[in-house]
């Protein structure tokens, strides 16, 4: 199983993720490390990705997960995934791929990114993730996250997400 955190830049995505993978001994990627240097000079500027910007790094990612998975290995994933389509392509990577939404206000995710100082993303971006961002569909698995909780809080109620999925696909089948 494949458990992407996604939200927009300074939803606490990566630091709770990070926490999961960590406590369960996952494989964790950054998705931003997966940019290739022109996405980021992009974004460092404040010049917002188009989707053909995206799609080429959302195949890397996909990859990363398919490498996984044909391994028998989890993982966990640090990932805007902003829109439905985009989600589409890291699916197409691996069956089981669950998406857990960092949710928050424009107001709150903004006080973070400006308090940030190591990160490519400036906080003029920020709007154009909050217009591109597409909440789960009901065909996507997964769950949204409150971030206005605090981060014990929310890589708690995100473990116990991931240990619930890891579980059932551990269960037996039973039945007749």
């Amino acid at each position: 199983m494949h458990f992407v955190f996604m939200g927009v830049s300074g939803s606490g995505k990566t630091t709770v993720a990070e926490g999961v993978a960590g406590q369960l001994g996952l494989s964790f990627a950054e998705a931003d490390d997966f940019h290739p240097r022109a996405n980021i000079d992009k974004m460092a500027v404040g010049t917002p990705l188009t989707d053909h910007d995206r799609w080429p790094w959302l195949d890397k990612l996909a990859g990363w997960i398919a490498e996984h998975n044909a391994r028998g290995k989890s993982t966990v994933m640090a990932c805007s995934a902003l829109k439905h389509s985009y989600r589409d392509v890291l699916r197409q990577g691996a069956p089981g791929v669950y998406f857990l939404h960092m949710h928050g206000s424009f107001e709150v995710i903004w006080e973070r990114i400006e308090a940030r100082r190591d990160h490519f993303m400036p906080p003029a971006l920020l709007e154009s993730q909050f217009e591109t961002l597409e909440p789960l569909g009901a065909d996507e698995p997964g769950r949204e996250f409150d971030i206005r909780n605090d981060i014990d809080t929310l890589v708690e109620q995100a473990l116990e997400y991931v240990e619930q999925r890891l579980r059932s696909a551990r269960a037996p089948a039973t039945g007749d």
